[in-house]
């Protein structure tokens, strides 16, 4: 299928939101064609998350309802119900740059996943960095990803066959991590060196990929551990749809 005749569902996983949803939905429809979608997973907000998503009131908009699952569950909720032929994974409080759809699918062309680089900056979208790739070493490889991760979801878009290889997401794995090393495995994934999106960091963020970690080297092992296992229950999966 040529880039252009893609269909592309925007998988954007919420939990009270309120302060930063607005920019990013409107970020994201601008670059959306009438065809696409945009679905937002919320995972119980107790705020004006939803009051603001469905405010846009947009036909491409799709709202579902995903109680206290945590972020990794939250966006497979979204990933299950995306029926684009594209996904891209989205942040609720990130804000896309003009050019990424466009960018992005040009990769996926003959790519089964994409990684674009993107600028880190603070709550009120400052720069703080310019390059998130230069800033963690970015790049391809099992064995590189496998001992420092450098998928970042807000980054990423892939085909709808890589996804229906990486779903079910095993518990206590990290969404994205997994739907990158999934994708190692199956096929070449590219990453992008270009900034396609402002990666916003403040105190309320789910997780900030570009700080050190503040877990133990015991528990680093042991998701790493975890991680391997179940890529290998995948991997005869993947070696038969790859051939």
């Amino acid at each position: 299928m040529s880039a252009s005749a893609a269909r592309i569902s925007v998988c954007l996983a919420t939990l009270n939101g309120e302060r930063f949803i607005e920019p990013q939905v409107q970020s994201i429809l601008l670059q959306l064609r009438s065809d696409d979608e945009l679905v937002v997973s919320d995972d119980g907000s107790t705020d004006a998350t939803l009051d603001k998503v469905r405010s846009f009131s947009d036909s491409r908009v799709r709202v579902l309802l995903s109680r206290e699952r945590g972020v990794a569950t939250n966006f497979e909720h979204a990933l299950r119900h995306a029926t684009g032929d594209y996904i891209f994974l989205a942040d609720q409080d990130d804000v896309w740059l003009p050019g990424k759809v466009e960018v992005m699918c040009s990769a996926l062309a003959d790519k089964v996943l994409a990684v674009s680089d993107c600028k880190v900056a603070d709550a009120e979208l400052r720069v703080v960095n310019e390059s998130y790739f230069a800033l963690v070493k970015s790049g391809p490889g099992f064995l590189r990803n496998l001992f420092r991760n450098t998928y970042l979801g807000c980054c990423m878009a892939f085909r709808r066959e890589l996804l229906d290889l990486a779903l079910p997401i095993p518990r206590g794995v990290a969404h994205d991590y997994w739907i990158g090393m999934v994708a190692e495995l199956f096929d070449h994934p590219v990453f992008v060196p270009r900034p396609l999106l402002l990666y916003r960091r403040h105190r309320s963020a789910a997780s900030y990929a570009a700080a050190k970690s503040q877990r133990r080297l015991d528990t680093r092992l042991a998701a790493r551990w975890v991680l391997a296992m179940q890529l290998a229950k995948r991997l005869p999966r993947i070696r038969e749809r790859r051939g």
